[in-house]
């Protein structure tokens, strides 16, 4: 039966604020956070890589190894309960205990998932890109997702704040989708066509789902009973 099962999040900009772990990159590179956050923003409005925007500061950065630099120098990666956005616990507990299967699965490092499953948030499963050896928007990622998550794809929702990473992607592997308007990209996106035409449903707060939820369900079993006759 085609309805929601199992609801899958991003990581970034989804469930974490990012804000302060963008503010430790800039004070890494030595320039001004508000000038940092400026020329990110400008970055990804013109559609290229965020990474790109470590090279206006320092050309040739490379990110991998600036990490092991930070975690060297006892500047790690690090996110906490602070960094959550305050919708995150109490909606996952509400699809938890309405019976949805609920799993976390970003574009994130080994340790990143570490962190995450060290806040033990009520949720099935936690996995990063680092940890299935891929990384959105490729196909390859999506295609594990599907193999762990215990229903059929068109039975997971995925939510996030990315329409070429999150969006489009998980639609293309037959999973229905959530867009969340949260962070620099799903306010630099919200007016894509693609938003609209590409997303299941648009949501603005995680706590928007467990409500929405039942009605999609309906929406979708009509949908299929419709093409049935």
């Amino acid at each position: 039966m085609n309805v929601i099962r199992a609801v899958v999040f991003d990581v970034g900009e989804c469930l974490v604020n990012e804000t302060r772990e963008y503010g430790t990159w800039a004070d890494w590179l030595g320039v001004p956070r508000h000038t940092f956050s400026a020329v990110f923003g400008a970055v990804i409005a013109r559609g290229l890589d965020y990474r790109e925007t470590f090279q206006v500061f320092r050309p040739g950065f490379d990110l991998d190894e600036e990490r092991r630099l930070r975690a060297d120098a006892g500047q790690p990666e690090w996110f906490g309960e602070d960094d959550l956005y305050p919708d995150v616990r109490p909606a996952l507990q509400e699809l938890k205990d309405q019976g949805y299967w609920v799993g976390l699965a970003g574009n994130q490092t080994v340790r990143a998932g570490e962190l995450l499953r060290g806040l033990a948030l009520p949720v099935d499963m936690v996995t990063t890109s680092d940890d299935w050896g891929a990384s959105k928007p490729d196909p390859r990622f999506f295609k594990r997702l599907i193999e762990a998550v215990p229903f059929e794809e068109s039975e997971i929702l995925y939510v996030g704040d990315r329409l070429e990473n999150d969006v489009r992607p998980a639609s293309e592997a037959g999973m229905n989708t959530a867009l969340i308007r949260r962070g620099p990209w799903g306010v630099i996106q919200e007016h894509d066509p693609d938003a609209d035409r590409v997303a299941t449903v648009r949501i603005r707060s995680l706590s928007d789902l467990p409500g929405l939820l039942p009605a999609l369900n309906d929406r979708l079993a009509s949908e299929v009973s419709a093409e049935v006759r």
